[in-house]
């Protein structure tokens, strides 16, 4: 018996919750019609917050790929292995991209890059 570490069960509401997201998320994809170019890289419009469609203009090359591979949740050792840089590097991106942003740290960033490259097929 396993009394001291007890398994952790999954939260019915919160997979319920992530399902009725994705949902959303395929629905205003289908419905946005156009995408908008960040780099090499193409984003429904529906996904972009129209406050931030500026400061994604500014982004460079390298923090749009940087952004990337947050939204698909790599960890800052992943990034930096990934585009041959260092992790001080990336936090360097990662702080950049808050402020051209213009979000409150990189928990916000981190939400936004789901939004923008996290696939919901």
């Amino acid at each position: 018996m396993n009394d001291m570490h007890p398994v952790p069960q999954v939260d019915i509401d919160e997979e319920a919750r992530l399902r009725e997201l994705m949902r959303l998320l395929r629905k205003a994809d289908e419905k946005a019609g156009e995408d908008h170019t960040l780099g090499e890289f193409r984003i429904p419009a529906a996904r972009i917050p129209q406050r931030h469609a500026e400061g994604m203009a500014a982004l460079t090359k390298t923090e749009i790929a940087v952004l990337r591979f947050l939204g698909w949740g790599r960890a800052n050792a992943d990034i930096a292995t990934l585009l041959a840089i260092s992790e001080n590097t990336v936090r360097v991106h990662l702080n950049n991209m808050c402020n051209k942003l213009e979000l409150d740290g990189v928990r916000q960033l981190n939400a936004f890059a789901g939004l923008l490259f996290y696939p919901v097929n």
